[in-house]
């Protein structure tokens, strides 16, 4: 049976017996504490906590996960992968234990001509949780389960909390025994190896207190209603359902492996390390592709830096297995190919989706030539330092500036012969990863514990947004924080968070920044208003500082936003979809939008493509933006099922969550999007748009920078002015500037020109005389020596060559030459042929004289430079180099 079959069947299983079909949510969690989503179960986390109320009481899904905290363990085993597809049936209050266990018990027997899995009765093994008496009676009771294939374990294998206080309950596994050949009898308690675990059931019935681990926390009591919460690897049971040994050889991955094989003529079984390589490819070209499908793109942190990551590791190892040349083009094809039958919009999507894999691709190779450099230039300090250990912070900047895995710096390392502080880069990365999300988080929830906000949110609800049709209005204080905890008043001076029962304040969602205003109680108070955040859905938190007065929970008042502030906002957001549309209908669909900020009066607009683009296209995309103002086209928002907002073509941004019911922002015949935010009510309220550039910000995504309204003409007068200073200065006419500009510039050019030939042939005079200078030290002509400070890098290099080819006969040479630039010495040595076979090498000759210098370098056998921070010290790097030199020789 096929993976898209298994997946249509347990859709269809579950919707026939009364569950809601939610489609899969985006892999970009929607949760400051996760960057990607890594179990069936986030999206509905906010109803399992109680912080939003369902809309159904039983629900199902296939929902799209990533894990990558054994990333270096994929491919080495064929147990670990980063993408898997997690089955999941869920009951908010309705069924319980028995319906649950039910449910799985018939969907895994029912014959496959009957709707169902057809799994053999007999091979299914069952585990509860120790203590769960209940549960065990179900199973062999009601089920019939004979009672010696269910196995009680203890509370790490057997018991389920999300490791925080919460919700949490015993869980029950479905465990299919692949028989002897995959080892001994005695059930999963024994060998999870043979009987391999294919579905969890989750019974979500206590309440947990604070506690580490997955088993020090106390049990508070029952929770008020009872959920099911379950979950099936659709990859496992299509590894039993077709008959195959391991994950990797189901039809979704085992398609990919066959096309790498293809591209490298490598077999797949021909050995364990090219097994290991393949297996990783066909795992990460299949998550990258549903991460760039998700509007994730490659960057250095975050879920950018994840895709990155893995996208990088795959054309490695395609590299590894003897592939010369570009892969990623056969490989996101075969992906699309046999994943899309399941996500279709991959095969939608896929223009877009295979110019950033390209774009990363040819990235990556660059990064490879240059981070190899930096690579050899680490492992030969290293080494002249007398140092076996390649340090953790180069490893990172490997990664961080290059984009290495570490992987491949541990690889290389190891082939000169060096290991690598894994311990202190894995530490970097930890800090690195700590402080993205810490600062995720704080700008929500302003380092409040989040119990606090979702209690405000169960006692008052949440906050009504009235700010799309009034910019003030009566409220009643709901809920107030004191420097980040729960208060019950607040004086002057005080840092404060309010929630009010309703708010014209805009949260800031969806590219667009938080209103500012005030906030006015009937008892004189006044609360100035910052910033407004949504910390948990539907909770507008309003952070600002009390100005006079005391403010208290229950209290009256007037809510008011700068209003001027919320219009140039306004005018920004509208521009921000004006210029969507105009870039592709100047692009084409691969520019989709990436991400936003709308601020009073000006926006930037983040988009897919893999390349600049031109300044033409830019012009030709701005002029077309300010003739759609000048056409005054009306602004309409309107709520609509999702599905007849796409229907109507809206355009939806990657990354963003939607529920089934959408906002739908529509400008003329012109622009059609899903969007919360607040806009003109006529496109001639714009004014003027001004594009002011654009430039890459990722690998694949390019960053437009534009200004609004009085912003842009405020700009533009600037420009006339600078026009008018320059015509004066040139004596010619606005459009004669760039011929005359240009011209001045290419006189400077050449007077610069000559100027540089002038050192030069300067610098070069001095050759002869230095090879005059030459010394013999044991049959070696040693040329040292200090030449004018300020001589280039470049020079000085030239000029050492120079000496060196005139030293003649076939004699061993060295020269070694020093100068001082913006007061630190450099130095560049070379050394003959004849010198080398000596065991003389410049790369040695340099460390020794750099270290005197107090600094370093390296370079090749026979010719290297490095540098220092002591001037005065050139002499004495001059004596060493003579010493070496003796010794050596």
């Amino acid at each position: 049976m096929e993976s898209a079959e298994i997946r249509r069947r347990w859709l269809s299983f579950f919707e026939e017996r009364g569950h809601t079909v939610v489609p899969s949510a985006s892999l970009i969690a929607d949760d400051p504490t996760l960057l990607l989503v890594p179990a069936g179960m986030v999206p509905f986390k906010p109803y399992f906590l109680g912080e939003v109320k369902p809309p159904f009481s039983r629900a199902s899904s296939v929902q799209k996960c990533v894990r990558t905290p054994d990333i270096e363990e994929v491919g080495k085993t064929t147990r670990h992968g980063t993408f898997f597809q997690m089955c999941g049936n869920f009951s908010f209050g309705d069924y319980f234990k028995e319906g649950a266990i039910k449910l799985a018990w018939e969907l895994l027997t029912t014959p496959v001509e009957h709707g169902g899995y057809g799994l053999e009765p007999e091979k299914l093994w069952i585990t509860v949780y120790e203590q769960d008496d209940e549960a065990e009676r179900i199973w062999r009771d009601v089920v019939g389960v004979p009672a010696e294939r269910i196995q009680r374990l203890g509370m790490g294998p057997n018991f389920w909390s999300m490791g925080v206080p919460g919700p949490c309950g015993p869980c029950s596994e479905i465990n299919y025994d692949r028989g002897p050949e995959f080892g001994v009898e005695g059930g999963p308690a024994v060998n999870d190896e043979r009987y391999v675990e294919i579905w969890n059931l989750v019974f979500m019935q206590y309440e947990r207190g604070e506690g580490s681990g997955k088993e020090d926390f106390p049990i508070l009591g029952d929770l008020p209603a009872k959920n099911i919460d379950t979950g099936l690897g659709l990859e496992r049971l299509a590894m039993i359902l077709q008959g195959v040994q391991n994950m990797y050889e189901t039809d979704t991955l085992k398609v990919v492996i066959d096309k790498a094989t293809e591209l490298t003529g490598v077999r797949y079984g021909a050995n364990h390390e090219s097994d290991v390589s393949l297996r990783v490819v066909a795992d990460h070209m299949r998550t990258s592709v549903m991460l760039i499908g998700d509007g994730v793109t490659p960057g250095n942190e975050g879920r950018g830096y994840v895709l990155r990551r893995i996208m990088r590791r795959a054309v490695r190892n395609m590299r590894l297995l003897g592939a010369t040349g570009p892969v990623v083009q056969d490989l996101v094809d075969t992906v699309i190919g046999t994943m899309g039958e399941q996500y279709p919009e991959l095969v939608t999507d896929r223009k877009r989706i295979e110019t950033v894999a390209l774009a990363e691709e040819a990235a990556f190779l660059k990064a490879l030539r240059g981070g190899t450099n930096i690579l050899d230039t680490a492992v030969t300090e290293t080494k002249a330092s007398g140092g076996s250990v390649l340090s953790g912070d180069k490893a990172f900047l490997l990664h961080d500036t290059w984009g290495f895995p570490i992987d491949l710096t541990l690889e290389m390392a190891a082939e000169q012969g060096l290991s690598v502080d894994e311990d202190g880069f894995r530490r970097l990365m930890k800090e690195q990863r700590d402080r993205a999300k810490a600062d995720a988080k704080a700008k929500k929830t302003g380092h409040a514990d989040m119990t606090a906000y979702r209690e405000i949110a169960d006692t008052s609800g949440a906050t009504q947004f009235t700010g799309y049709t009034n910019t003030e209005g009566e409220t009643t204080v709901v809920g107030l924080l004191v420097n980040g905890v729960p208060s019950p008043a607040a004086t002057e001076g005080d840092e404060v968070e309010v929630v009010l029962d309703r708010t014209p304040f805009y949260a800031e969602g969806g590219g667009q920044i938080a209103d500012q205003g005030r906030i006015k109680l009937h008892s004189g108070a006044v609360i100035d208003v910052r910033d407004v955040q949504q910390p948990v859905p539907g909770v507008s938190v309003h952070k600002g500082s009390v100005q006079v007065g005391e403010v208290t929970v229950g209290a009256t008042a007037y809510a008011a936003i700068d209003v001027r502030r919320r219009r140039a906002i306004a005018r920004a957001h509208s521009a921000t979809h004006l210029t969507h549309q105009a870039l592709r209908d100047a692009l084409g669909p691969t520019a989709a939008q990436a991400g936003s900020e709308n601020q009073p009066g000006r926006f930037r607009f983040d988009f897919g493509s893999p390349n600049a683009v031109p300044g033409t296209v830019l012009t030709d995309v701005e002029q077309k933006i300010n003739e759609v103002l000048s056409r005054e086209l009306e602004v309409h928002a309107e709520v609509m099922p999702i599905d007849e907002a796409k229907r109507q073509g809206a355009i939806a941004e990657f990354g963003e969550k939607y529920g089934e019911q959408v906002r739908v922002v529509t400008i003329g015949d012109f622009s059609k999007e899903l969007c919360g935010g607040t806009h003109v009510h006529n496109t001639a309220q714009l004014g003027l748009v001004k594009l002011l550039g654009e430039s890459s910000i990722g690998s694949g995504v390019r960053r437009i920078e534009a200004l609004v309204g009085v912003d842009a003409y405020n700009f533009l007068a600037k420009e006339h002015t600078v026009v008018a200073q320059l015509q004066e200065l040139v004596k010619g006419r606005p459009e004669e500037l760039p011929e005359k500009v240009s011209a001045m510039l290419g006189k400077l050019k050449d007077a610069e020109k000559e100027i540089e030939k002038f050192r030069a042939e300067k610098v070069l005079q001095a050759a002869a005389g230095l090879v005059d200078s030459a010394r013999d030290i044991r049959g070696v002509a040693l040329v040292t020596g200090q030449v004018p400070d300020g001589t280039t890098a470049d020079d000085l290099r030239k000029l050492v060559l120079d000496v060196r080819g005139r030293i003649s006969g076939g004699r061993p040479a060295v020269v070694a030459l020093f100068t001082t630039v913006n007061g630190k010495p450099l130095t560049v040595i070379a050394t003959n042929e004849a010198a080398r076979e000596r065991g003389l090498k410049a790369g040695e000759l340099v460390r020794t004289a750099a270290k005197t210098l107090g600094g370093g370098g390296g370079g090749k056998p026979d010719v290297a430079q490095g540098g220092g921070q002591n001037p005065e010290a050139v002499g004495e790097a001059i004596a060493a180099v003579e010493r070496l030199v003796v010794e050596t020789a």
